[in-house]
Formats: structure tokens, C-alpha cells, sequence
């Protein structure tokens, strides 16, 4: 930072920031440790020649010099030979590192800065032309509140996605016999992720990351086009169901023949889409506008999130672990270990998550949660106000706990590991925090998530001896009850539900497949919402007598 105050005094100091580097010399990290320096307006001259010095040097002063024609080591060399006490050199392009190699930075004994021209002129207007200044490098706070905030969507995201996707998915099974035709009352069918389609996905992220790094100026517009038209989906689908519940405003669109329109859609429907539209457009024009648009970035991906977990569905734990293990290994790689295989030493996720220093678009990627620093600091005024948290790091756990949500349900555990996945994906997050402090460096948020998530899952299900249904998901299929006319399963006896209650009553010496019973002794119907348990009586049975297993949920079908 640069402090600067008038010498006529009067009016309060001003902070400014500069891009600053240590290996020319080190500054105070306190403002009152700084020494109050004349600062003079040289950037009529690049300060490249001993012809470019003033005729009396910048005896205790710090100078300011346009950038070009020369290094920084010359210019700098110039300077301290004329007295000079730091160098601040005024650049109208990006600022960069101003960097040399060992053998500069041992003679040079001032710092040098880049200070961007729109801020000198910033300067001058406010202070007039006699201004002193001192230069100084405040420590960074560890933590910023808006980690707080972060936490909160991060955590509230996967808790209310995984439990959305949860009780969808069990709904919509145990009510396979009640549809609806009506355009409003389709929802999107789940996806069952395999593990072949693990590794393309795996593949794919890693051939986008390494081409986003190469070409970020032309492929960063295709992801927020992207971005666009995903959240404004994802919108649309969180706030679909609220609209549904509306009493009013019912109205349907005329006959006709158009395509989809001929299924003839609410009339609200519609302009719930044109709405979620106008949103994703609206944030697509203003993105770059750091007062705002962030909130609206926020809540587009919290919408995108909760539409991804609603939509992709882990059969098994085994594809869980499949998936976690794997995408733990591609984000410790691209943060700790792409750096020593990079020209410039930085690493491929965190470049292309922040954005390249020399892109010439100056457009940061969409795909993550940010919110600007909260704290007082002079570092909020520089080029990187923002904390951030990827996407990846709130879907990948997330869908871990969908699943645990999900087999909660099946095995009437009272939520159990929804509870204790979604407080280790807190406590995850946490320690990702700490490390971020203690290492003031990018991290791998799913180093500590995936551990965390993964374990806590693991100790549960192996405390209460479902480690086998948990692994394979079977328990989805095995706790449910059997209709009254199928027979005892010959594994071995089953866990009494208020559903067997009837079958128990039935005489032993019936045929074990018939006709459902008379109407003098119906069985008891058992609903989703009053049990959580059983298929609907008329379920069908196969040939054989046995409960249909639920597609796509046991470990086989994996």
C-alpha cells in the first residue's frame, strides 16, 4: 500500500494499492513504522538513462516514472544512485510483478512498486501536487467474515440439495403408480451415475482445466454462456415447485400446434421461465460490476447446485467412494503438484479459478460461490477483494449426502447419516479455512472434505452393522415390505414392519403366489408419507414371487 497525505495538511490520508515485491527490499508492515516521503511527479521521463535524472536527484523522495524503454533493475539502479528512498513506477497497462533475478535484488536496497495511472491521477486531483507518502505492506487478516457467509450457502446448499434430492428420489419410487401427464407435474428424471461414466467425467474436467489455462481468453466466454443458460435452468427448477403451490393465476395456454406448447403449459409456468431467463441475461451483461453482481452470481450457482443434486444420483456408496477418491486426487493434483511442472511455478486450478494475471479479458470464470472481504483492511482496495469457493467443492460431497439421505429413508435410520454426513462436510469446510489461514495460499478444498464426508459415512453405517447394505445399496431394496402374496424370502427372517402385520395373519398353508386377497381382509395401505416404507399394494411382482428390486439402486446394477 502507498499512504498518501498532503504536505499542506488538512485533509485525511488516502490508501492506495501497488503491486509490490519483496526480493527488492522488504517494507514495514505498519503504517506508523513508515516513513512519510515526498513523492514527486517524474512520469514526464521512463527513468531509463542518467540523462532521465533530475539535476538535484530524489534526494529522500520517492519518485514516479512512467513505465517502458527499460527494466526495472535499471530504472531502479538510477534511482537509488540518486537518492531515491523507493521507486513507484506508473503503468497504464495490467500491473505486474516487478521482478529481476539474485544478483539485482542484492544491490538494489529500496523497494519499487507499480502504481496503476488512473490512481496517480487519482492523487494529484485530491492532494494537489505537493503530497508525501509512505509505503508499507499490511498483514493480511488470517480470517475475513465473509467466510462466514460462505460457510453458511456452502453448508445450507448441500444440507437443503441433498435433502431435496433424498426425498424426491424415494417419492418418486414409491409412487411409480400415480402419474401425471400434466407439463407441470413432469420433473426431470435422475440420473444414475456408473463408474465408466466417473472416469469420462474425470477425463473431461481434466482436458477442460488444462485447456482453460492455455486458451482462458477464448474459452472463459463459452463457460459463462454456459453458466447462463445452466443457472437459469436451475432457477427455474427451485422455483418451479413454490409456483405450483400458488392458488391463483391457473390459466393455460390456448390449443395450438406449436412444439411444447401444444401440451398446453400454465401460463405462470411460462413467465416463471422468461423470469429465470432475465435473471442469468441480466448477471451475463453486468458480471464484471463487483458492487452486485456477485449476489446474483451467488444465487444463480446456489440454483445450479441445487438442480445438479437433484438431478445426478449416486446408486451405491461404492460409486460414492468411487467418485470422491477420484476427484480427490485430480484437485491435490492441479493445486500441489501442477506448479512444478508450470513455466511460471503457480498452479493450473488456482490460475484458472482467479484468473490469469496476463489474460487480456480480464473475465473470471463463473463457476464458483464469492463473496467480497468484509473486514476494514487497506487490502480490500486491491485486485483481489473476493474469497471464493468452487462449485465442485459443494456438488461432489453433496452428492454423498443425497445418498445418505436416501438410504436414511429406506432403512428408517430417523436421518441419521444425513445428519452426521452434512455436519462433517461442516466441519470439512472448517479445517479447509484454517488451512487457508495457516498457508495463505489456495487449497484443495476436497483434500478435507472428501476425508471428512467419506469417513464420518463410513464409522456410521460399520457403528450400526449396515456397513453392507450401506456399500451396496441394498438396503434399498431388502428393508422394503412385501406384498401380502409374496413369500418369506429365504435368506432368512426380515425386520416385522406395520405393513407385514397382515401378511403374518394369513395362513401358512396359502400358495405363495396369488391373486391379491379378498375384500373381506384388505391389507392395510402403507404410504410413503406415513412410513416411509413399502411399495404400494399394487406393486407388481415378477414371475418368480419376489419383490422387483428398484432400478438402479442395488450394488449389481452398478
Amino acid at each position: 500500500m502507498v499512504h498518501v497525505v498532503s504536505e499542506a495538511g488538512g485533509s485525511q490520508g488516502k490508501d492506495y494499492c501497488v503491486l509490490y515485491n519483496p526480493q527488492w527490499a522488504h517494507l514495514p508492515h505498519d503504517l506508523s513504522k513508515a516513513s512519510l516521503l515526498q513523492l514527486r511527479d517524474w512520469t514526464s521521463s521512463v527513468l531509463c538513462s542518467p540523462a532521465d535524472l533530475p539535476a538535484r536527484g530524489f534526494s529522500n523522495q520517492i519518485p514516479l516514472v512512467a513505465r517502458g524503454n527499460c527494466t526495472f533493475y535499471e530504472k531502479v539502479r538510477l534511482a537509488q544512485g540518486s537518492g531515491a528512498r523507493g521507486l513507484l513506477v506508473v503503468s497504464k497497462e495490467t500491473l505486474v510483478p516487478p521482478g529481476g533475478n539474485k544478483t539485482q535484488y542484492d544491490e538494489i536496497g529500496i523497494p519499487v512498486a507499480l502504481l496503476s495511472h488512473r490512481d496517480m491521477l487519482d492523487i494529484f486531483k485530491s492532494f494537489g501536487r505537493a503530497v508525501r507518502a509512505a509505503l508499507y505492506a499490511p498483514n493480511e487478516p488470517m480470517l475475513d467474515y465473509n467466510m462466514v457467509i460462505i460457510f453458511i450457502m456452502a453448508v445450507g446448499t448441500v444440507a437443503l440439495g441433498g435433502y431435496w434430492a433424498g426425498s424426491r428420489d424415494v417419492k418418486k419410487r414409491y409412487m411409480k403408480h400415480k402419474r401425471d401427464d400434466g407439463p407441470e407435474k413432469q420433473e426431470d428424471e435422475a440420473v444414475d451415475v456408473t463408474p465408466v461414466m466417473i472416469c469420462v467425467f474425470v477425463v473431461l474436467c481434466c482436458s477442460m482445466l488444462v485447456l482453460l489455462y492455455y486458451f482462458y481468453d477464448k474459452l472463459v466466454y463459452v463457460i459463462i454462456g454456459i453458466f447462463c443458460l445452466a443457472s437459469s435452468t436451475g432457477l427455474y427448477s427451485c422455483l418451479a415447485p413454490l409456483v405450483q403451490r400458488l392458488p391463483f393465476c391457473r390459466c393455460r395456454v390456448p390449443d395450438n400446434s406449436l412444439p411444447y406448447f401444444h401440451k398446453r403449459p400454465q401460463v405462470r409456468m411460462l413467465l416463471l421461465a422468461l423470469f429465470c431467463l432475465a435473471v442469468s441475461v441480466v448477471w451475463g451483461v453486468f458480471r464484471n460490476e463487483d458492487q452486485w453482481a456477485w449476489i446474483l452470481q451467488d444465487a444463480l450457482g446456489i440454483a445450479f447446485c441445487l438442480y445438479t443434486l437433484k438431478t445426478i444420483r449416486l446408486p451405491t456408496f461404492k460409486a460414492c467412494t468411487l467418485l470422491l477418491l477420484v476427484l480427490f486426487v485430480y484437485d491435490v493434483f492441479f493445486v500441489f503438484i501442477t506448479p512444478f511442472l508450470t513455466k511460471s511455478g503457480n498452479s493450473i486450478m488456482v490460475e484458472v479459478a482467479t484468473g490469469p494475471s496476463d489474460s487480456a479479458t480480464h473475465e473470471k470464470l463463473p463457476m464458483v460461490l464469492k463473496v467480497p472481504r468484509l473486514n476494514a483492511s487497506p487490502l480490500a482496495l486491491c485486485d483481489r477483494p473476493f474469497s471464493l469457493l468452487g462449485f465442485g467443492d459443494i456438488l461432489v460431497p453433496g452428492l454423498l449426502v443425497a445418498y445418505c439421505h436416501r438410504f436414511d429413508i429406506q432403512v428408517q435410520s430417523s436421518r441419521v447419516y444425513f445428519v452426521v454426513c452434512t455436519i462433517a462436510y461442516g466441519i470439512g469446510l472448517l479445517v479447509t479455512f484454517m488451512a487457508l489461514a495457516l498457508m495463505q495460499r489456495g487449497q484443495p478444498a476436497l483434500l478435507y472434505l472428501v476425508p471428512c464426508t467419506l469417513i464420518a459415512s463410513c464409522a456410521l453405517a460399520l457403528w450400526r452393522r449396515e456397513l453392507g447394505m450401506f456399500w451396496t445399496g441394498s438396503g434399498f431394496a431388502k428393508d422394503l415390505p412385501q406384498p401380502p402374496w409374496a413369500p418369506a424370502s429365504a435368506d432368512g427372517p426380515q425386520p416385522l414392519k406395520d405393513s407385514d402385520a397382515t401378511v403374518s395373519q394369513q395362513s401358512p398353508g396359502e400358495e405363495p403366489v396369488r391373486s391379491p386377497v379378498s375384500g373381506e381382509q384388505p391389507p392395510e395401505p402403507s404410504t410413503p408419507q406415513e412410513t416411509g416404507l413399502g411399495t404400494p399394494a399394487q406393486e407388481p411382482v415378477s414371475p418368480t414371487g419376489r419383490t422387483p428390486d428398484p432400478a438402479g439402486l442395488t450394488g449389481a446394477s452398478a
